[in-house]
Formats: structure tokens, C-alpha cells, sequence
């Protein structure tokens, strides 16, 4: 009994501890290639996938942008991808284990294949938003008020920015409204990894 309750208290811990550094890496990995990107990038304009290669026909590719943000993008995919199956090893939900890990293979699909390699990458953008929008949301079957609110409330935010984006474009920008798209989904995994590490020193305590 003792042994099982300790596998699950490191699976509570290594889930949460990958989620929440994935997420605080996306975010500072963004922000390191927007600083290093060449004068005139715009957050209202560019999409945050420019950082990477732009679209075709006439890509450009910034170093050293393209590839902090390739790698950071290749890792915290596979980060979240490991995290998925240690959340379902605990929680026994595929409801809310499959859309994360759509979401990790998702995101690793966008460091594999940058803004330049124009269908793969709108490919692979398309199936993270989606599911990272559908993952905040279905959380809610594996954690409690309040968190479970604040997820389906992000998780809406990023579906409704994402399906009705030609409504935002005009007043935010492509690149504006791709980020109330990405953003919300990210802030979300990176408090849902927080979560799960509280809850793993709950569990110890008791």
C-alpha cells in the first residue's frame, strides 16, 4: 500500500514538475527569440510561429530566433508528452490525458516543422490550439472548483479567439489574436502543473 501511494505521489510530481517548467519555458523561449528577433517585429502583426521561419513563398529565417524558438518548441513538446502519461498513470482519465498529449505532439510538430514548411506547420498549429483549448477545458474532470473554472474559462477563451478569429484580426492583429489564442492555453498548463505539485505534498502530508 505504502509503495503504491509513493508511485503515485512521484507520478503527481514529475507530471506537475514537467507541465509547469514546459509552460515557464514556452513563455521565456518566445520571449528570448522576440528579443533577438531583427528590428520591426510586431506582436499585433507577426504570429508567434515568425520567430521560427515565416510563411512561404518568401520565408525568412532569423538565427539566432529560429532556433530557440525551434528547440524550445521540441522539447516542451516531448516534456508534455512524458507529463501526459504519468497524469493518466494517477488519474485514470483519458478524457483529460488525450487532449494534453494531442497538445505535447502538437506542439513538438511545430519545432519539427517551422512557419516555412507551410501545410505541416499549419497543421500542426492547427491540432495544438485545438487541443490545448480542449485539454484547460476537459481538466475540469480531474481537478476541483476553483481551478476547475479557471480552466474551462481559459480553454473558452482560446477556442472562441481561435474559431472566430476573423472577428479579432482587425482590432488585434493576426499576430494579436494568435496570442489570446496560445496564451490562455499556456498559463493554463503552466497553473495546472502547479496544481498537480500541490497536490503531491498534500498527498505526502497526508
Amino acid at each position: 500500500m505504502e509503495k503504491s501511494r509513493a508511485n503515485k505521489r512521484r507520478s503527481l510530481a514529475i507530471a506537475g514538475t514537467l507541465l509547469f517548467l514546459a509552460g515557464s519555458i514556452i513563455f521565456m523561449g518566445i520571449i528570448t527569440g522576440e528579443i533577438f528577433y531583427p528590428p520591426g517585429y510586431s506582436t499585433s502583426v507577426n504570429d508567434i510561429s515568425d520567430l521560427g521561419g515565416t510563411r512561404p513563398p518568401n520565408s525568412v529565417i532569423y538565427q539566432p530566433s529560429a532556433t530557440i524558438f525551434n528547440i524550445t518548441m521540441i522539447v516542451t513538446g516531448i516534456m508534455i508528452i512524458v507529463a501526459t502519461l504519468f497524469v493518466q498513470k494517477y488519474f485514470q482519465k483519458r478524457v483529460a490525458s488525450i487532449p494534453l498529449g494531442i497538445f505535447g505532439f502538437g506542439i513538438l510538430g511545430v519545432g519539427i516543422f517551422p512557419g516555412n514548411v507551410e501545410f505541416y506547420h499549419g497543421l500542426f498549429s492547427m491540432i495544438t490550439f485545438i487541443s490545448g483549448g480542449i485539454a484547460a477545458i476537459t481538466s475540469c474532470k480531474i481537478t476541483p472548483p476553483p481551478y476547475r473554472y479557471i480552466g474551462i474559462f481559459l480553454g473558452v477563451i482560446a477556442l472562441v479567439f481561435l474559431f472566430f478569429a476573423n472577428y479579432f484580426i482587425p482590432t488585434l492583429g493576426s499576430g494579436g489574436t494568435e496570442r489570446w489564442v496560445a496564451y490562455p492555453i499556456l498559463l493554463w498548463m503552466t497553473g495546472f502543473g502547479g496544481f498537480l505539485l500541490g497536490m503531491q505534498t498534500t498527498t505526502l502530508r497526508s
